[in-house]
């Protein structure tokens, strides 16, 4: 946790994701070594292995492109006047991301179906008869398990959109500055929209979350993969290194201005 804080005073990124990404990653080229000696034993066939590096790359390239998603909503700005000077309206968007959640949903998913499980490890068999049934049917690749996590997928990113994002406040701060959206009434009928909205990209959203969470279970169980693919690990993997990367062109463009500032500077002082 202090390694992560320092990471993020610096301003390097989100140092506890950084870590983790750290550890996700240290783990892959054991994974493919692994595949790759099960497919030089024959227990792996090299269609199958070739099957799954393509199937890799196009969930990055989905998670990537979700991830990316926004719904723009147009926001205008009325004529207004300064002294004796006209200024023209100005024209916005209000960007509404269709993961609003982020990798929260499956976090606190698998937490809670590990639950169980955990509960009758403390035990070591002397527990009562339902919570061993309970455990067996909670199992990894179980349709229960997978029923169930997907449920808790879907609810946890309704749930988290509504913490992190309040229609009425956003409503609220357009009406403040004098911004609407077309044919829209500021204030509670703006607020609805914006509702409206959100709850309709959460779905897709949710629906995204779940299908990538859910394929690594089923690889798993029914396809006889050796290791975890995609899931929770794979959206932290890709999340984390395009924040990374944002941060560190945000960082570039701002030294870059900085060294204009200078030089602008440097140059007035040297006009007078």
């Amino acid at each position: 946790m202090w390694l992560g804080e320092q990471i993020t005073a610096r301003g390097v990124g989100n140092g506890i994701s950084l870590i983790i990404f750290a550890g996700i990653v240290a783990q892959l080229p054991h994974a493919v070594a692994g595949t790759l000696e099960l497919g030089r034993q024959g227990a792996l066939s090299t269609t199958l292995i070739l099957l799954l590096l393509v199937m890799a790359i196009v969930v990055i390239g989905v998670i990537v492109y979700m991830e990316r998603a926004q719904r723009r909503l147009l926001v205008q700005y009325p004529k207004r006047q300064v002294g004796n000077r006209m200024f023209q309206g100005d024209a916005s968007h209000l960007p509404l991301k269709l993961n609003s959640a982020g990798v929260i949903p499956p976090i606190f998913a698998s937490s809670l179906l590990l639950l169980p499980i955990t509960v009758a490890n403390f035990s070591a068999g002397q527990g009562p008869e339902w919570l061993t049934t309970v455990t067996a049917m909670l199992g990894r690749g179980a349709p229960l398990h997978i029923m169930l996590y997907i449920a808790m997928i879907i609810f946890f990113a309704f749930f988290y959109t509504a913490v992190v994002f309040n229609p009425k406040d956003t409503a609220d701060n357009l009406k403040k500055y004098g911004g609407f959206l077309p044919g829209i009434r500021p204030g509670e009928r703006t607020a609805e929209y914006i509702d409206y909205v959100l709850t309709r990209i959460t779905v897709v959203g949710a629906l995204y979350l779940a299908a990538v969470c859910v394929l690594p279970e089923i690889l798993i169980s029914y396809a006889g993969v050796p290791f975890y693919f995609g899931g929770t690990s794979l959206l932290i993997v890709v999340s984390v290194t395009m924040d990374t990367v944002a941060q560190i062109q945000s960082h570039l463009l701002a030294h870059q201005y900085e060294g204009l500032i200078k030089r602008s500077r440097l140059r007035g002082a040297r006009r007078r």
